[in-house]
Protein backbone atom coordinates (compact mmCIF):
# COMPACT_ATOMS: atom_id res chain seq x y z
CA UNK A 1 0.00 0.00 0.00
CA UNK A 2 1.43 3.38 -1.06
CA UNK A 3 0.95 6.33 1.31
CA UNK A 4 -0.53 9.55 -0.03
CA UNK A 5 2.22 12.17 0.03
CA UNK A 6 0.53 15.11 -1.72
CA UNK A 7 -2.91 16.62 -1.90
CA UNK A 8 -4.76 17.01 -5.20
CA UNK A 9 -4.42 20.46 -6.77
CA UNK A 10 -7.01 23.05 -7.73
CA UNK A 11 -9.11 21.73 -10.63
CA UNK A 12 -7.56 19.42 -13.17
CA UNK A 13 -4.82 21.64 -14.54
CA UNK A 14 -1.39 21.62 -13.02
CA UNK A 15 -0.18 24.75 -11.29
CA UNK A 16 3.30 26.00 -12.01
CA UNK A 17 4.96 28.05 -9.34
CA UNK A 18 5.32 31.73 -10.09
CA UNK A 19 5.53 34.95 -8.14
CA UNK A 20 3.70 38.25 -8.05
CA UNK A 21 4.44 40.34 -11.14
CA UNK A 22 4.97 43.44 -8.96
CA UNK A 23 5.57 44.09 -5.30
CA UNK A 24 2.79 45.65 -3.20
CA UNK A 25 4.96 48.76 -2.81
CA UNK A 26 5.16 49.48 -6.56
CA UNK A 27 1.98 51.52 -6.57
CA UNK A 28 3.38 54.21 -8.85
CA UNK A 29 4.08 51.71 -11.66
CA UNK A 30 0.49 52.21 -12.79
CA UNK A 31 -0.86 55.57 -11.66
CA UNK A 32 -4.41 54.81 -12.87
CA UNK A 33 -4.64 51.77 -10.59
CA UNK A 34 -2.90 53.63 -7.76
CA UNK A 35 -5.31 56.58 -7.89
CA UNK A 36 -8.34 54.33 -8.26
CA UNK A 37 -7.22 52.17 -5.31
CA UNK A 38 -6.60 55.26 -3.18
CA UNK A 39 -9.68 57.33 -3.97
CA UNK A 40 -12.21 54.79 -5.34
CA UNK A 41 -11.36 51.42 -3.76
CA UNK A 42 -14.87 50.03 -4.30
CA UNK A 43 -14.58 50.63 -8.05
CA UNK A 44 -11.17 48.95 -8.17
CA UNK A 45 -12.40 46.00 -6.13
CA UNK A 46 -15.40 45.61 -8.46
CA UNK A 47 -13.00 45.62 -11.43
CA UNK A 48 -10.94 42.86 -9.78
CA UNK A 49 -14.05 40.79 -9.06
CA UNK A 50 -15.14 41.22 -12.68
CA UNK A 51 -11.70 40.24 -14.00
CA UNK A 52 -11.82 37.06 -11.92
CA UNK A 53 -15.38 36.23 -13.06
CA UNK A 54 -16.54 36.43 -9.46
CA UNK A 55 -19.73 38.01 -8.21
CA UNK A 56 -19.18 39.82 -4.99
CA UNK A 57 -21.29 42.70 -3.77
CA UNK A 58 -18.36 44.14 -1.87
CA UNK A 59 -15.79 43.57 -4.65
CA UNK A 60 -12.37 42.08 -4.04
CA UNK A 61 -11.59 40.35 -0.78
CA UNK A 62 -8.95 38.33 0.99
CA UNK A 63 -10.64 35.19 -0.40
CA UNK A 64 -10.10 36.44 -3.96
CA UNK A 65 -6.44 37.17 -3.22
CA UNK A 66 -6.07 33.63 -1.86
CA UNK A 67 -7.90 32.15 -4.86
CA UNK A 68 -5.73 34.12 -7.29
CA UNK A 69 -2.52 33.21 -5.46
CA UNK A 70 -3.49 29.53 -5.45
CA UNK A 71 -4.57 29.54 -9.11
CA UNK A 72 -1.19 30.90 -10.26
CA UNK A 73 1.00 29.04 -7.77
CA UNK A 74 2.16 32.18 -5.99
CA UNK A 75 3.76 31.29 -2.66
CA UNK A 76 2.01 32.50 0.47
CA UNK A 77 -0.50 31.49 3.09
CA UNK A 78 -3.93 32.41 4.40
CA UNK A 79 -2.19 34.21 7.23
CA UNK A 80 -0.10 36.37 4.87
CA UNK A 81 -3.17 37.11 2.73
CA UNK A 82 -5.10 38.16 5.83
CA UNK A 83 -2.23 40.36 7.05
CA UNK A 84 -1.90 42.14 3.68
CA UNK A 85 -5.65 42.63 3.37
CA UNK A 86 -6.02 43.80 6.96
CA UNK A 87 -2.98 46.08 7.27
CA UNK A 88 -2.49 47.38 3.72
CA UNK A 89 -5.76 46.83 1.85
CA UNK A 90 -5.11 49.46 -0.85
CA UNK A 91 -1.61 48.13 -1.55
CA UNK A 92 -2.86 44.52 -1.68
CA UNK A 93 -5.74 45.45 -3.98
CA UNK A 94 -3.53 47.48 -6.32
CA UNK A 95 -0.97 44.66 -6.44
CA UNK A 96 -3.68 42.18 -7.36
CA UNK A 97 -5.07 44.40 -10.15
CA UNK A 98 -1.57 45.12 -11.55
CA UNK A 99 -0.81 41.40 -11.54
CA UNK A 100 -4.07 40.61 -13.37
CA UNK A 101 -3.32 43.25 -16.00
CA UNK A 102 0.26 42.04 -16.51
CA UNK A 103 -0.87 38.41 -16.87
CA UNK A 104 -3.54 39.52 -19.36
CA UNK A 105 -0.86 41.33 -21.40
CA UNK A 106 1.22 38.11 -21.43
CA UNK A 107 -1.86 36.02 -22.40
CA UNK A 108 -1.37 34.07 -19.17
CA UNK A 109 -4.61 35.06 -17.43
Amino acid sequence: MNPVVSQPGYGTRSVTLSDWQTSPWECFDDMKICLCGTFCPLILSAMIASDMDEFCLCGASMAMRTLYRTRYGIPGSLCSDWLWWSCFPSCAMCQLKRDIDKRKAMNAF
